[in-house]
Formats: C-alpha cells, structure tokens, sequence
C-alpha cells in the first residue's frame, strides 16, 4: 500500500516531465480538409478561402457555414510598431488593458495587459496578449456576419469616438452600397469583458438574410505547451461539455476540423494564464468550429443562424469577449452574471477541481488576511494538519502498537524464513491479536494525496500567485527555489539543469523526510526499508523543478508531522523491555 502511494505521487508529479524530456512526440502532420459537411446548411461544400486583410493572403477554411474568415498565412512578419502603425485605429484604454482596435475589420488585434509583467525584473515590460496579422505570434479576435450585402473581411469601419473605456462605449459603423448599416458597439468594463453589439439597420427596399459569426485566431502555440497536467490550446464547452483535449493543437492537426452544434457555452484558446474567449448569446443557436492549418495557425470561431431583416427593420444581436488574465474572481463574476456554463473550467484545475477551487479561495483568504502568499501557504498547511488531527491521532496510536510488536514480528520472520506463505499468517494472526492495521500509518498519506495535487495544481495555474513573493531569496512562490548549493548560491556564473538545481527548500524537504522517517517505526521488510531509505533523497530531487510554493508547503508539512510525531511518542512510549515471545 505505501509503495503504491508513492508510486501514484511519482505518477502524478514526475511523468510528465520525464516524458517530455527524455520520450519526446514527434509533431503531428497537419491536415486540412478541403471539402467539409456543413452543419447549418445540411449541405456539402467546398470550403473557400477569403484574403486577409493585412497580408493578403489566403486564410483558413472554415466550415461553420463556410464564409467565417480565417487565419491568414503571413507573406512575411515585420515589426509589431510597423504593423501597428498601418491603417486607422480605435485606441483602448481600461485599468488592465492597453491597446487598439483595428479599423479594417473592426478587428481587436492590439492588446496589453497592463498589471501582469513578463519577468519579475525591474522595468519589465507588460504581457501582451493580441497582436496584429502580419506580425510575430498574430493574435486576434473579431466579430461580423455573413450573407449577402454584409460587410467584407477588410471593410473599413468608422468610429464614434476616438478611445473605447468602460465609460465611453463606441459604436463601430459600415454601410453597403444597398442602404444597409451595419454597427458594431463596442463596450469593455473594468475587467476583461468585451461587449460586441451587432445591430443591421435595412434602409434599402429589398429583404436581406444575415448571420452573426465571431472568431478568435492564432498563429503559433504560445510559450506554454500543452501536456497531461496542463491544457494548452483550444479548448470550449459545447452542449454541456468541456472540450478541450479533443480540439486541442495536435488533435486538429491529426484529425482536422471538427464542428459542433450547441446553444449556450463558450469557446476560445487559453494559456496557462490568460484566455480568449468567445461568449456567444447564450439562448441562441450556433455552430462551432476548431480548425488549424500548416504554419502553426489555428482558429476557433462561431456561426450563428440566419436572421431575416425586412425594410425599414432592424436586428440586434450580442455577443461577448473574453480576452485577458484568468484571474478567478473575474471568472466567477462572468461566470453568474451571464449564465455562462463551465465558464470557471477555464482554469485547468485537473482532475481534483473540486478540491483545487476551495483550496485557491482559502488561500486567498489567508494572502489577503497576512499580505503574503507564502504565510497564506504556511496558514494553509496548518489548516490542514489541524483537520487531520483525529486522523492523525490514530496513525500515531497505530504506529505506537507496531513498535511493540515488532519483536513479535521480528520473531515470527526468523522462525518462519524459510516458509513464506507460513509467515504471512503468523503475521496475520499477530495483528489481529494485538489489534494492530498494519495500514493504519497509510490513511493520512493517501487523503493528502488529491489535496497535495490540488494545490499543485493552484500554484501552477492560479494568476494570483504568479509571481508573488515570500520572504529573502524567494521571490516568486510559483518558480522554483533559484539558490542552490550546486553554483555555490549564485557565486559561479552558471545555471545548472533543473534536475541537479537544488535550492535550499528541496534540500530542506529531503532532510524533513529523512527525519520524520527516523521517528516512525521501521517497516518489517528488507526491501521496503531499501526504498523507505532512498525515498527523501529521490523526492528531494524530484521536487527540485517545482513551484516554490509547492516546496514549502510540503516542507512546513514535515515539519508539522514531525512535532505531532515527538508529542505522540511522548504519549505512546516504546516499552522499557522489549516484549517476549511465548
């Protein structure tokens, strides 16, 4: 059982590393199909491609209807400022976003989140998350319609105002050379939530048919990669159902476009701390889509169904933008105030969510409390050692039994070493006559397991804690410790690999383990004290690349087990003599 325990602790905290430094996946060949189902129409078409309008060039196929564009193949990058510098611009200004929207295409293409930085350096630069098409790692989202009339890929849009804020929402203006005016009005609020209100005015004598889409599209897969413990990528929840391993970057270079039907839910692509989403009305059919092409461009995208608009007759639909930093009170805001299903599984808690959520608001609860997220992780091992208390009271009160059994045990091994089966039921016996769980020890271990993931998870994905400070050398909890003896504390000019950088809080949780272990009874068979032994040091190793936060938890942890060790030793003392057989 304890084996098995620190097996699935290894599982989870080291395969995803080693896999991925020493079992590395080929790239998956990217696949584009050329002619596609429609899921609207019912009918099967060939896909077409529509030019970008900054490049020129051709774009992906959507099958959403088949006239959604798409990403564009970039003749060639240049400069972010020259690209920015092209074409009339709708500035934005909101207390965490700094940018611009482009006029061609009314496209939010140029977006700075101005309170998360790059580096915890001085002067760093903030986190961009949009860029323009044509420049490195285009990043964009863009909303309009289809069907006859409606405005092209590159129309040119008029803005009523020269700057959007949450208090100066702007009304975005087109009109066909039939009569017809198409608005978009933009508004943004003091998070990151765009509002796209997209409103036809039929001021020409004849009816026309139009369809709402939204998109969000990507050139490239970002910094972060994808892997079991972390989704990377596109991701959505359609019909009910979060997708996001099944529409992720090498799945659709696999499989190709995949297409779902759903009214309500949201779709989009996501980092390990920001996302964009897509937040179409949440009563209102629609058709989604995930597509990716060669040149590392991908495309998630909606197409709505078709409105009629008479003469003299307006519609109106909205749409919403997610595009910033996935802090979580922001996500829950969204999340109740517009009915948006599985919206906080933006975040990817893993498989313990339901654990790692309420450990995250504790946490909170304590930084905001002490002002300190490393205190808030040492209140939080407390809490949690405070709670197993009971549990723990009988871990220990089992362990005091087996070390005055372990003579017995010990007795019943070199009577019965020849005759292993024999021995096994000795054992059995003697444990049921001194009323002894040989597992008992175990419980508390196996409890703290999701509980430890959990928090694994917190400190990995959670915005809050990036960066965040504790005390001295630590300066950001969700990095791993950056002194280590290895470069002698930073005084040779050289950073180690991460398997061999030890800084002192790994060091300090191998020495805890290795105490804690002394103070526990030592298990009766060889093979298991050979790898009870080794245990502190290959965990001291293994913990090494890991967030700062996670170390110290665990640390102050041991340390907390090995005070309640020494009281419950103090209670339940080893016999003066050891007990004799009879």
């Amino acid at each position: 059982m304890i084996l098995a325990v620190v097996l699935s602790a290894l599982v989870l905290l080291g395969w995803s590393w080693a896999s991925d430094r020493f079992f590395p996946q080929p790239k998956p060949r990217a696949v584009v199909a050329s002619t596609v189902s429609s899921t609207t129409t019912g009918q099967s078409t060939a896909a077409p491609t529509t030019a970008d309008p900054a490049s020129g060039s051709p774009t992906i196929p959507s099958v959403s209807g088949g006239n959604v564009p798409g990403v564009a193949a970039p003749a060639g990058t240049q400069p972010l400022a020259a690209v920015l510098a092209h074409g009339p611009r709708l500035a934005v200004r909101t207390p965490r976003l700094s940018g611009s929207v482009n006029l061609a295409g009314a496209r939010l293409d140029d977006l700075v989140m101005t309170t998360q930085r790059e580096t915890i350096a001085p002067g760093s630069p903030p986190v961009r998350l949009f860029a323009p098409s044509g420049a490195p790692d285009a990043y964009f989202a863009q909303f309009g319609w289809t069907g006859a009339g409606a405005p092209p890929a590159d129309a040119l849009w008029t803005a009523s105002a020269p700057a959007l804020t949450p208090a100066t929402p702007v009304t975005l203006g087109w009109v066909s050379p039939a009569g017809v005016r198409f608005e978009i009005v933009l508004a943004v609020d003091d998070g990151y939530l765009f509002t796209a209100t997209q409103r036809v005015t039929n001021a020409g004598g004849a009816p026309l048919t139009v369809r709402p889409w939204g998109l969000v599209s990507r050139t490239g897969e970002g910094h972060e990669k994808d892997a079991q413990n972390l989704h990377v990528g596109p991701l959505g929840v359609v019909g009910g159902r979060l997708k996001d391993s099944e529409v992720g970057y090498g799945k659709l270079k696999d499989d190709g476009p995949q297409s779902f039907p759903t009214t309500g839910g949201w779709l989009g692509q996501t980092d390990k701390y920001w996302l964009a989403a897509l937040i179409p009305d949440q009563r209102t059919p629609v058709v989604t889509h995930f597509t990716a092409a060669p040149g590392d461009r991908f495309q998630t995208d909606y197409l709505g169904g078709g409105v009629a608009v008479a003469p003299g007759q307006s519609v109106v639909t909205t749409a919403h933008l997610f595009a910033g930093a996935k802090e979580v009170a922001l996500i829950d805001r969204y999340k109740a105030a517009l009915g948006i299903p599985l919206f906080d599984r933006s975040i990817s808690w893993g498989w313990f969510w339901f654990i790692a959520q309420p450990i995250f608001h504790l946490l909170d609860w304590l930084f905001k409390l002490t002002g300190n997220f490393g205190v808030a992780i040492i209140g939080l091992t407390i809490v949690v050692k405070a709670l197993y208390a009971p549990i723990a009271a009988k871990q220990y009160s089992s362990m005091a039994r087996m070390r005055v059994v372990q003579p017995k045990m010990k007795e019943i091994q070199e009577r019965w070493k020849d005759d292993k089966a024999k021995q096994q039921t000795e054992m059995m016996a003697l444990y049921k006559k001194e009323k002894v769980n040989p597992v008992a020890g175990c419980l508390p271990v196996v409890i703290q397991i999701p509980i430890f993931y959990a928090l694994y998870k917190t400190l990995l994905v959670s915005t809050e804690m990036r960066h965040q400070p504790f005390v001295l050398w630590i300066k950001d909890l969700s990095a791993p410790d950056p002194v280590t003896p290895v470069n002698l504390f930073g005084l040779l000019d050289f950073h180690p690999p991460a398997l061999i950088a030890l800084g002192v809080l790994p060091i300090l949780l191998g020495v805890t383990m290795w105490l804690q272990q002394k103070l526990s009874p030592q298990v009766a068979d060889p093979m298991q004290q050979q790898v009870f032994r080794l245990m502190p040091w290959v965990f001291m190793f293994i913990m090494a690349p890991y967030a700062a936060g996670l170390q110290l938890y665990w640390t102050v942890n041991n340390l907390l087990s090995i005070a309640q060790q020494w009281f419950m030793m103090r209670r339940h003392p080893m016999p003066a003599t050891p007990a004799v057989v009879k």
